[in-house]
């Protein structure tokens, strides 16, 4: 059996239906066990963590992680271009046949995807109605190849796009703090979200630092409520 063939074999045996996240990681595990070299770097949770986990460790046993990365890095920037895309993958009326056109038109952008993990990958996702978490195992898949490389994430959300200069000032006093060790390289992943209506919203590690406006409301609000 390839090994594409066996990773596609393991994610239908692990993730038939909900509740999903400990009989996945169950089956995964019986299927294919994981050496210390292919188990993932950092612990990632939810349906699109566990679904991004067994995804590196496909790869990582085929020796494909770069090109993985390669193929959902083109994922990740149709996803940035159709802004709707997220959106149709969740839809509860996709029919079979729209399941396998989607995929079909998504494996043209994946690039040299060796053992055909990244096309399995895709070919499982929607033959288990999951096509909706794609988006977040992407962005999860990225969290894994950054730690894989040494790397911890700094994700700053605002509700309007920061300048550079406020970036590189967040960068360098986070990275003289408890939060980066030693030899680990800061990444700054900017997002925007107009819900939090001013303010930061600051994740590292586990860690999240909530300074944003809509924060401050919802306190104040409870504050009014328990006053009243």
């Amino acid at each position: 059996m390839s090994a594409a063939r066996a990773f596609s074999t393991a994610f239908r045996a692990g993730v038939p239906r909900a509740p999903i996240a400990a009989r996945f990681a169950r089956g995964y595990a019986a299927a294919a066990p994981s050496s210390a070299a292919t188990k993932p770097p950092v612990a990632l949770f939810g349906v699109d963590g566990t679904y991004a986990s067994a995804l590196y460790t496909a790869a990582a046993k085929t020796s494909t992680l770069d090109n993985t990365a390669k193929s959902l890095e083109q994922l990740s920037a149709i996803f940035k271009k159709d802004a709707k895309l997220a959106e149709i993958l969740r839809a509860p009326t996709l029919s079979v046949s729209d399941k396998q056109q989607i995929v079909q038109e998504l494996q043209k952008h994946i690039g040299q995807d060796k053992e055909g993990i990244v096309k399995n990958f895709l070919d499982t996702l929607a033959q288990n109605n999951r096509l909706g978490v794609l988006e977040g195992v992407v962005e999860n898949f990225s969290v894994l190849m950054g730690a894989h490389h040494g790397e911890i994430e700094l994700v700053v959300t605002s509700a309007a796009p920061l300048d550079n200069k406020t970036l590189s000032r967040l960068e360098t006093a986070v990275s003289k703090s408890q939060y980066v060790g030693q030899g680990q390289k800061l990444k700054v992943v900017p997002k925007v979200n107009p819900e939090i209506r001013g303010g930061l919203v600051v994740e590292i590690g586990d860690r999240t630092i909530d300074l944003s406006v809509s924060s401050k409301m919802a306190k104040m609000n409870k504050l009014l409520k328990d006053t009243l």
